[in-house]
């Protein structure tokens, strides 16, 4: 009779592989629940290790919480300043932002869904708020360096970099739950409200500057076509109430005179 094979023994964890583990089953803990509905029992039980290994890397789940917190940070503001430093024009950096911000969504849901909730005390600058803040001041310099160049009064430059990232954050924030439409669309809108405002919104807006020009030309095109007609139109009226105004002097003059 054969002996079963021996079970292969399953490698052992080194300290930086379980650090990442657990960061990993963290970062999905605490999008789901929050950092006061996980514990660090939940946390251990899904890393199969005992609570004390979760103490001895993290010091508990605050700690473990800060730096899955700090990483997500860091991760999306690296991203969206390096779309803004990349840019040469300032549509395609307001572009390449919001694109960046909706990217890291869509891939990263989980760590947007931790940014955006209330930070824990324990977690230093590592919040939401303080990374908008972050962002917020990389567009304000961009803002104020475009302003000197136009004359604009710089000292408006930080009501415009915050509007521009409170925009863009909000609309992330609900894009997060909605998905539709799709991220180039989202940024595309975005942009279209951020640099036209609403009195000049593109129909249909686009980030490829290809598909804006050949819009342009549409509209111009049509716009031309509207003027002739209402040209056409104008003259047609003109023709028809001078003929009427002949009509009515040839009446007058057949008329007989009163002697």
């Amino acid at each position: 009779m054969t002996e079963p094979a021996p079970r292969p023994r399953r490698k052992r964890m080194t300290g930086k592989e379980r650090r990442e583990q657990l960061l990993d089953i963290g970062r999905t803990l605490f999008a789901e629940r929050g950092l006061d509905g996980t514990s660090v029992e939940e946390i251990a039980s899904a890393a199969g290790v005992s609570k004390p290994v979760v103490y001895e890397h993290f010091g508990g789940k605050e700690g473990l919480y800060a730096v899955v917190v700090d990483r997500e940070f860091e991760k999306l503001l690296s991203l969206v300043t390096e779309s803004l430093i990349s840019a040469v024009h300032y549509r395609s950096k307001l572009e390449k932002a919001a694109l960046a911000l909706l990217e890291y969504i869509e891939e990263s849901p989980d760590g947007f869904r931790i940014l955006v909730r209330d930070s824990h005390g324990g977690t230093g600058t590592g919040s939401y708020a303080s990374l908008l803040s972050e962002i917020a001041g990389e567009v304000e310099y961009i803002l104020a360096q475009e302003f000197d160049r136009h004359d604009y009064d710089d000292k408006f430059a930080p009501l415009y970099a915050q509007s521009l990232v409170g925009m863009v954050a909000l609309t992330g924030q609900w894009w997060l739950d909605v998905r539709k439409p799709r991220r180039e669309e989202v940024a595309a809108h975005i942009v279209n409200l951020a640099w036209n405002g609403l009195s000049g919104l593109e129909p249909r807006p686009s980030l490829d500057p290809r598909r804006r020009r050949k819009e342009m030309e549409r509209l111009e095109k049509r716009a031309e076509k509207a003027a002739a007609k209402a040209e056409k139109a104008e003259e047609k009226a003109a023709a028809k109430a001078e003929r009427a105004q002949r009509k009515v002097r040839r009446e007058s003059d057949a008329e007989p005179q009163e002697g």
